[in-house]
């Protein structure tokens, strides 16, 4: 078979039959594309893997002091409350005044608890007649009119010290008495020497 021969039997195809191909290669190309989007979807997809989340308990130290039967530090897993540290310490002693704290409250890392057998208000009235308070200043427990009595504290700032520690809770350090409104870096340099937790 030449040349000539196989040109011969090639088909010759109208313009109506070419456009008629044409139309059905793209519509089986789209039909394709069509299939293969939406299979790709569900074939790809994995599936969900639940991660657990492994809750560690952290240990806080917390130092129970005063009229406590046990005055200490104990270790208090996290979310512990002042109640549940006044009890690792053997409870309060009898006559012991618990109005003035909160038990409810949750209890920080490094934080000590006090418990005083006075109550902090009959302390302010007999203070009023007596001369000024001299001595250690602690400052998770103090008075109004203890921090009074420092240097460079007024009755304004003995309010809003007091204020703060209601509101945050107690002073992890003595340095944090400057994160009270007013109290800056020379007004701490000048009772420093006076403070303690």
């Amino acid at each position: 078979m030449n040349f000539q021969e196989i040109k011969n039997q090639v088909v010759e195809y109208s313009l109506d039959q070419k456009r008629a191909l044409a139309i059905g290669a793209v519509s089986a190309l789209c039909i394709s594309l069509f299939l293969l989007l939406i299979s790709r979807g569900e074939a790809v997809e994995k599936p969900q893997v639940r991660v657990v989340e492994q809750q560690i308990s952290a240990t806080l130290l917390v130092h129970v002091a005063g009229e406590v039967k046990r005055p200490g530090v104990y270790p208090l897993v996290s979310g512990s409350r002042v109640i549940d540290a006044i009890k690792a310490a053997g409870g309060a002693k009898v006559g012991t005044d618990l109005s003035q704290l909160n038990l409810a409250r949750l209890i920080a890392d490094g934080e000590q608890i006090y418990l005083g057998r006075e109550n902090l208000s009959e302390v302010k009235t007999s203070r009023k007649s007596k001369e000024p308070f001299r001595g250690i200043v602690y400052i998770n427990r103090a008075t109004s009119a203890q921090f009074d009595s420092l240097p460079g504290i007024g009755e304004t700032f003995a309010k809003r010290i007091i204020e703060y520690r209601k509101t945050n809770g107690p002073f992890v350090s003595i340095e944090d008495l400057m994160k009270v409104e007013g109290i800056g870096e020379k007004t701490y340099a000048k009772m420093k020497s006076r403070l303690s937790l």
